[in-house]
């Protein structure tokens, strides 16, 4: 899997080529293609790095540091976006 710097860093250039204005209908759709896979890539890496991050609890008096898993809330449309853009993406390959 391509590195979420690489996927942002590819999502900024066809961003740059899109606002040039200067390809054709098709490359247009194409690239809008591309950008919309890869920011639905990027999106699925944060969630993914947002759920595993951790957060540490000021101990109890003189007990031990405690670490909880962060509960990052997803609105349940966002959630429904992202299963449809991924049965998409599956569905490409």
């Amino acid at each position: 899997m391509p590195s979420f710097e690489s996927q942002l860093a590819e999502l900024e250039k066809v961003v740059e080529k899109l606002e040039r204005g200067d390809l054709s209908l098709e490359e247009s759709v194409t690239l809008f293609e591309r950008g919309v896979h890869l920011s639905n890539a990027c999106k699925k890496q944060l969630s993914n790095a947002e759920s595993r991050i951790q957060v540490l609890l000021e101990p109890e008096e003189d007990g031990p540091v405690r670490a909880e898993e962060l509960a990052v809330e997803v609105a349940e449309s966002e959630v429904d976006e992202e299963e449809e853009d991924v049965e998409e993406d599956e569905d490409e390959e």
